[in-house]
């Protein structure tokens, strides 16, 4: 089977899928690997390898004008150009010619300016201590299925409320991301998680070898 995880520079898709017996996954992305690898990366643009004849396609496009975040900054008066653009991206990724399909985003305008999800998911039904609410839009594949809940911890907020809410390690009690702002918090944001990548590997992979 022959996977290409477009839009990721950390491999940590790419080798999940490359675990498995039978599968030969690459990566592709504007930017070198993280992990060093020439042999399994593509560092250009996507649409140069798209109709290379592969058999299932993880996508990853940038969020950065896509996501809440990046449209509350729009209304500001910037990046509406680069969000029209961003979308009309996510569209041609979602019509390529690949029979099983996997485009993943945060929460944004992909659901109202495309089409809503197949599904949402979070790291913390994948075995990991943290939030961050995915959309999934499948083509040819079925929804993932949770691998290890972690609860979150009981916080009252807001505070004076009453009102108990769960909170992960990546957020402070208000619910904002514990990351501060560097150079490089984009990368850190953007690197999947293992959990799902493993989940992505063993449900699409190797269940489709079956």
């Amino acid at each position: 089977m022959r996977v290409l995880i477009a839009c990721e520079f950390s491999g940590i898709v790419r080798e999940a899928f490359n675990s498995i017996a039978g599968v030969y996954a690459i990566s592709c992305d504007l930017l070198a690997a993280e992990d060093g690898r020439v042999d399994v990366h593509y560092q250009g643009d996507v649409r140069d390898i798209l109709c290379d004849g592969w058999d299932m396609m993880i996508a990853f496009p940038d969020c950065t004008y896509l996501c809440g975040s990046g449209i509350h900054w729009n209304n500001r008066g910037r990046g509406w150009e680069k969000t029209e653009q961003s979308l009309q991206f996510v569209q041609f990724l979602m019509e390529a010619p690949i029979e099983r399909i996997a485009i993943e985003n945060p929460v944004g305008i992909i659901s109202t300016r495309i089409r809503r999800p197949d599904q949402y998911i979070q790291p913390h039904d994948f075995g990991h201590n943290a939030s961050k609410k995915t959309g999934l839009w499948l083509k040819s594949l079925p929804r993932l299925v949770a691998t290890n809940h972690i609860p979150g911890r009981l916080v009252e907020w807001p505070v004076g409320s009453g009102k108990i809410v769960e909170r992960w390690g990546n957020q402070t009690d208000s619910g904002q991301n514990k990351l501060a702002p560097s150079e490089s918090r984009w990368k850190d944001r953007a690197r999947t998680y293992t959990g799902i990548a493993q989940a992505m590997a063993d449900q699409w992979g190797r269940n489709e070898l079956r």
